[in-house]
């Protein structure tokens, strides 16, 4: 899992230690042979020295990704409020996940024949482009197979994973291509960490759904249907949500509705998980954009999914 290797305008190192914003707020990030730059990007040292960038949009909302895992680990809105949670035992060392934030889950959700959520969130993700759209930044991430994920999924893929930030929005785009003579399949989700008081949080849109209801038992989920109109935590939550609507409105119990729409991810995951967490189960709640049913992808083929969070 080798770092991604960058280097700044003006600056012939790789290291952060001699890193350099220009006066324009511009900064120059180099990727082996590739140099991308964009207003409103950084790349720093983040928690456990790993690499991060942080992107801000001229509004002032605020948004960092790590590299390790590409995950998004926070979205500050331009009041400052941060909306998404990292669990306090979360660890920044490349030993495990990073807890919290948007992880990815590729290619397989949950348990299954390779580890829990596969390798996305393991592996370093690399910067591809960075670029401007009105003013706000747009970051693109990349991820290939190497000898770590092919130990397990022997397969070829490229996934690019684009990052928008706007005033009260924050959008990505996956996209996973086969890249192998061969076809394969997936399955795949976000797990968003949403900032929330659990006891005053809750979910609409959901109402009609198929569920597949894990608790009490994670190994034989229980089928059903949602019946009700506003879906809410009172204890363990973990239940997925098959044919979900493309869009679901968050009330994080803190005084914000946060709208989550989606494109092409079929399926919602939500999940507190009480007492099994006790130190923090209280200060969040995942609401997951979820493909649970199999990617069929053949050689050359493209599979893209948007998620769209807004601020109210």
């Amino acid at each position: 899992m080798a770092m991604a290797s960058m280097a700044f305008c003006g600056v012939n190192t790789v290291t952060f230690q001699n890193r350099r914003r220009h006066n324009s707020g511009m900064v120059c990030a180099s990727l082996g042979n590739k140099e991308v730059t964009s207003l409103g990007v950084r790349v720093t040292e983040g928690e456990g020295n790993l690499p991060k960038l942080v992107l801000t949009s001229p509004a002032g909302s605020e948004a960092e990704i790590y590299l390790f895992g590409g995950c998004i680990t926070s979205w500050k809105v331009p009041n400052g409020k941060d909306l998404l949670f990292v669990r306090p035992d979360a660890v920044f060392n490349k030993k495990k996940p990073i807890s919290g934030g948007i992880p990815h889950c590729f290619p397989q959700f949950g348990p299954g024949a390779i580890q829990q959520h596969g390798f996305a969130r393991n592996l370093d993700w690399t910067v591809g482009d960075s670029e401007n759209v009105e003013g706000n930044p747009v970051v693109t991430l990349e991820l290939k197979d190497d000898s770590y994920s092919r130990a397990m999924w022997d397969f070829s893929f490229h996934a690019l994973y684009k990052v928008t930030l706007n005033a009260k929005s924050l959008s990505t785009e996956l996209k996973v291509k086969n890249t192998d003579n061969k076809p394969f399949s997936f399955n795949t989700a976000l797990h968003t960490y949403f900032r929330a008081s659990v006891s005053g949080a809750s979910v609409k849109g959901l109402k009609g759904c198929k569920t597949l209801n894990k608790h009490p038992d994670p190994n034989n989920p229980v089928e059903g249907s949602e019946e009700r109109d506003v879906v809410t935590f009172p204890g363990f939550v973990d239940c997925v949500y098959l044919d979900a609507s493309n869009e679901l409105q968050l009330d994080n119990g803190l005084g914000d509705i946060i709208s989550i729409k989606n494109t092409n991810w079929s399926d919602a995951v939500l999940w507190n998980p009480h007492l099994q967490m006790e130190a923090c189960y209280k200060d969040f709640v995942c609401v997951e954009n979820a493909k649970i049913g199999s990617v069929q992808l053949e050689p050359e083929q493209t599979w893209t999914a948007v998620q769209h969070l807004t601020i109210a």
